[in-house]
């Protein structure tokens, strides 16, 4: 069973964030194959959540290797913007911001009370 904590909201809201934005960003005009890839690890990042697959895989090599290669690609997509619109860019920014918070948290490199056990 999945252990509900602030830290899997924040990955899920992570994680859904990266998939709408990839979702806009193919729609529009801008960097296709990059989009297709965020929406690729975004889907994997968000599958990576349900119980019996997080059984059968390491879920924290997966989660985190993930985490890494959806960071790159969203810095990607801020650096290579094209022509989107601003509220685009702020849905990128903000599923990037989460995405790092939640990264450094569950690699360890900062822990903070009431929320990391």
């Amino acid at each position: 069973m999945i252990e509900l904590n602030i830290m899997t909201v924040v990955a899920l809201a992570a994680g859904i964030l990266a998939l709408i934005d990839g979702i806009v960003r193919l729609r529009g005009r801008g960097t296709a194959i990059l989009a297709i890839i965020e929406i690729i690890v975004a889907v994997l990042f968000l599958i990576a959540f349900i119980p019996p697959i997080a059984a059968v895989i390491s879920i924290d090599i997966a989660l985190r290797t993930l985490a890494i290669v959806l960071l790159i690609v969203l810095a990607l997509q801020l650096i290579l913007r094209g022509s989107t619109r601003r509220g685009s860019v702020a849905i990128t920014v903000i599923a990037f911001v989460l995405l790092a918070f939640w990264l450094v948290v569950n690699l360890g490199w900062i822990a903070i009370p009431g929320i990391t056990g």
